[in-house]
């Protein structure tokens, strides 16, 4: 049996900087920085968006991909005091917050992006992070499941609500599901793909026991 801990990578996603926009790409591995916005809707917001403002998020979001946090919050922060209708900058921030632990600062970013947008899947994933991290599991459940409904390509989400029911909810059939569409969107992740093996297995056998009750 593969063993599991609360350990168990999160991919870090950088958020799509369109203010419509709340479909997100996957992620190739954990812990990479990518810009989200595979979508159709996503490369549709991008091209309404101006030069300068397209080039003053792309710096930001260079210096988050290269781990300079600290330059990268005082970019975005400089970002949104010109352009303060993108929700897709208030979750990098949040990120960048999250990672420094300042889960607070995390939250006030979060629920500024979702009031710009109520349905951004990329916020609505971070929010779901924060609230599983605080031991709110059931309602960590409800944002990741917001995501998916408001994009269901947003392969983080699953991700993180695979996670969520196999570690912290013990819903292996459920976990199985989410890492299995997961998989279906990102097209080969090695590690999930050892998750999802041992999953089935398990799942199998606890059919079997229930039966045998029966």
């Amino acid at each position: 049996m593969l063993l599991r801990t609360c350990t168990r990578l999160i991919p870090l996603a950088l958020v799509l900087l369109a203010g419509c926009a709340g479909s997100g790409g996957p992620r190739s591995g954990p812990q990479q920085a990518d810009i989200d916005g595979s979508t159709a809707e996503a490369d549709a917001a991008l091209a309404a968006i101006p030069v300068q403002a397209l080039t003053m998020f792309e710096q930001a979001a260079a210096e988050m991909a290269a781990g300079d946090f600290v330059e990268a919050e005082l970019r975005f922060q400089e970002f949104l005091l010109q352009y303060p209708g993108y929700p897709g900058a208030h979750v990098n921030l949040a990120i960048i917050h999250s990672n420094n632990g300042n889960d607070e600062a995390a939250r006030a970013a979060v629920d500024a992006a979702l009031a710009l947008d109520p349905s951004h899947a990329a916020a609505l994933n971070q929010l779901g992070m924060l609230l599983r991290k605080n031991g709110n599991f059931l309602e960590a459940e409800a944002a990741y499941l917001k995501a998916v409904t408001a994009s269901p390509d947003y392969a983080l989400a699953h991700y993180n609500l695979g996670v969520l029911n196999e570690l912290y909810l013990q819903r292996f059939d459920i976990a199985l599901q989410h890492f299995e569409a997961y998989q279906a969107l990102v097209g080969d992740d090695k590690q999930v793909e050892k998750w999802i093996a041992d999953l089935r297995r398990r799942v199998a056998a606890t059919q079997r026991t229930a039966n045998v009750a029966e």
